[in-house]
């Protein structure tokens, strides 16, 4: 695979990718698209693996909204990378939640001296995970999933290498959209349906909380998910009540 790229100049040598050949990475992508239900998993790994080499990070991964649109683990290239996925999931902050529920590219230069999430930053970096970027992975227009790289140490993420991931991004959408068509992703197409069918509900009752508490958005999807955690409800349920009668259950 021939790709652009420049060096980085905090890593002597070190290839970060500007550019993507996009019939060669969806080739390489493919094996998604014909995987079952006992080797999705594994693809999934496969993926992430490839973003790794690509890129020329030292992590990456998968983040996939499950059925009470929560993000979740869905694949990443080692220990550090699961722990940056597990702890946004458990606490509801970090960039890959900021992703997901703004649908935009997140990313912070350095954590140790990042201000924004609190709750997930010193855990993520006591793994050794140091700068991140994460691009929404979407569906027919709506926002299912995060992917992201990270550094083990500090870097500002410019303009190139942020699209470099969005095109990423972008192939990954396309297969996982052939997958869920052919319903071979078992519970993951299951996840992804329910994300596709009350992702807009759930995002009108984020405006509406913002508006009525003078929130930002990410604030108001974790109070959303911490009454659904709380009532087992799920949190389409809850947005729709919040809708239906101006409070929330």
């Amino acid at each position: 695979m021939t790709l652009g790229g420049s060096h980085d100049q905090n890593r002597p040598g070190r290839l970060i990718v500007v550019s993507i050949d996009p019939e060669k990475l969806a080739a390489s992508l493919r094996v998604l698209g014909t995987s079952n239900d006992r080797d999705i998993s594994a693809a999934l790994h496969d993926v992430i693996g490839a973003c790794v080499q690509l890129f020329g990070v030292s992590g990456s991964g998968l983040m996939i909204a499950d059925q009470q649109n929560v993000l979740r683990y869905a694949a990443a290239s080692d220990g550090p990378g699961r722990v940056l996925e597990d702890v946004q999931s458990e606490t509801g902050q970090g960039p890959c939640v900021d992703t997901f529920v703004n649908g935009e590219i997140t990313s912070t230069d350095d954590l140790a001296t990042e201000t924004r999430w609190p709750a997930s930053r010193g855990t993520i970096l006591e793994h050794g995970v140091r700068s991140v970027l994460g691009v929404p992975v979407h569906l027919g227009g709506v926002t299912v999933g995060s992917l992201d790289v990270y550094l083990d140490r500090p870097h500002r993420w410019d303009d190139s290498e942020r699209a470099a991931l969005s095109r990423y991004g972008e192939v990954l959408e396309t297969t996982l959209s052939a997958a869920l068509t052919a319903r071979h992703a078992g519970q993951l197409a299951e996840q992804l349906q329910y994300a596709l069918d009350y992702r807009v509900v759930i995002e009108r009752a984020v405006g509406y909380l913002m508006a009525d508490e003078r929130v930002d958005a990410v604030t108001a999807f974790n109070v959303l998910r911490r009454v659904a955690r709380n009532q087992r409800r799920k949190v389409a349920e809850v947005a729709q009540h919040l809708l239906d009668t101006g409070t929330l259950p």
